[in-house]
């Protein structure tokens, strides 16, 4: 049989995310690899999640739950899930047309953009941002609308005065994300009734990422939009079982949010993903019936936080709060005038910690002086850190 391949050369592709490259976490992992580098750059646990959630996962497979689910997910779970969102925030969600589950934070916000925001209108983006919010929103061929936030004795904070200079007309999304990645700050209750303000009396809707919403420090509640009712009638809020129960490769996450917007919602889940690994949603439906994982990770990541600002305290950076998330950020510039890309470079080189520039979670090149260092690891991985840092 002839081929005529040859006769036909195929014109590039005109890309539809033209600036998007390899992600800085990919780059910086591979470069800890091949330094043989303490990687505390990319967020991900390196210890086990709980054995009785792998054991019900195991349990569904063997019992037979190996097909499709239903599109939204299957219902006893989305069932557990409304009923953690009544008892942690007072907030009622109809498991049967309220309630999404996804494949993971990112589908969940790529989604939910996609399903809400049209060709021209305008999403505003708080920086420095999550690398997946620009990308979602140039698929749906919007513009985004950048506030950077800014840093005071506090920490990272957003100028909501600012925020609120950006809405236009065209205005049809505001994404906010806290506990917040990469700055590890979190909204207040004050932040939450200045973005009420904003959007009072408009049809701005929200997107509010909350995938770390297990992980805020000192005895503070998480201000989740759920505990708002009037910002919950335009919010879709996002979470992620990957980060709760250490479990980031199983890709499993939900969007919670009322009828009307969960419903457009679902018209492009069931074309972009359809529907979620069966046996890992039954499994984490018997596990959900046990609060204490989630209601217990704030502690856990606690005493990883306070060991590790402990260990950097003997260094020359200067640590920012870290109030949430598994995140802390440092300012380096007692130790170098490098770049935030070129130190990170020289500290998975020259030191063996790998960190990421702060610098790549905005659109525009943006130095502060702040690497992000990641300490959901174990006590033996970040002991082994700080001992290389100590050099600092």
């Amino acid at each position: 049989m002839t081929t005529h391949h040859a006769e036909f050369k195929l014109a590039p592709l005109q890309s539809k995310l033209p600036r998007v490259g390899t992600t800085i976490f990919t780059v910086m992992s591979a470069l800890a690899a091949e330094k043989k580098a303490v990687n505390l750059g990319q967020g991900f646990p390196d210890f086990e999640c709980d054995p009785i959630l792998l054991d019900a996962v195991n349990d569904a497979m063997r019992s037979g739950h190996n097909q499709y689910p239903p599109m939204a997910g299957i219902l006893p779970l989305r069932e557990a899930i409304a009923k953690k969102i009544h008892d942690l925030y007072q907030c009622n969600y109809d498991p049967v047309t309220e309630i999404t589950v996804t494949a993971g934070g990112t589908q969940g916000i790529l989604t939910a953009v996609l399903c809400c925001v049209h060709a021209g209108e305008e999403v505003i983006v708080i920086e420095p941002a999550y690398d997946s919010y620009v990308p979602a929103i140039e698929m749906a061929n919007a513009k985004p609308v950048f506030v950077q936030m800014e840093i005071n004795e506090q920490g990272y904070v957003i100028p909501w005065d600012r925020v609120a200079a950006a809405v236009t007309p065209k205005t049809r999304l505001i994404m906010v994300n806290s506990p917040h990645n990469p700055t590890g700050s979190v909204m207040r209750e004050s932040d939450v009734k200045k973005l009420a303000e904003i959007v009072r009396g408009t049809q701005i809707l929200i997107l509010s990422d909350e995938v770390y919403e297990h992980m805020v420090f000192d005895d503070k509640r998480h201000e989740s939009l759920c505990r708002y009712p009037e910002l919950v009638a335009r919010t879709f809020v996002v979470s992620s079982f990957g980060k709760t129960y250490h479990v980031t490769g199983w890709k499993v996450g939900f969007v919670a949010a009322p009828a009307i917007l969960s419903a457009e919602f679902r018209r492009v889940h069931q074309f972009n993903v359809f529907t979620v690994n069966t046996p890992v949603q039954h499994g984490l439906t018997t596990y959900m019936h046990n609060p204490s994982p989630y209601l217990e990770l704030a502690h856990f990541y606690q005493k990883k936080r306070d060991m590790f600002r402990a260990g950097l305290a003997n260094t020359r950076f200067k640590l920012l709060p870290s109030n949430g998330t598994y995140f802390q950020c440092a300012d380096y510039s007692a130790i170098s005038d490098l770049t935030e890309a070129e130190f990170c470079t020289w500290l998975t080189t020259e030191i063996g910690v790998a960190a990421i520039p702060i610098s790549a979670f905005y659109q525009e090149p943006r130095e502060s002086g702040i690497v992000r260092f990641c300490f959901a690891k174990q006590e033996k991985t970040l002991q082994t850190a700080l001992e290389r840092l100590a050099k600092l």
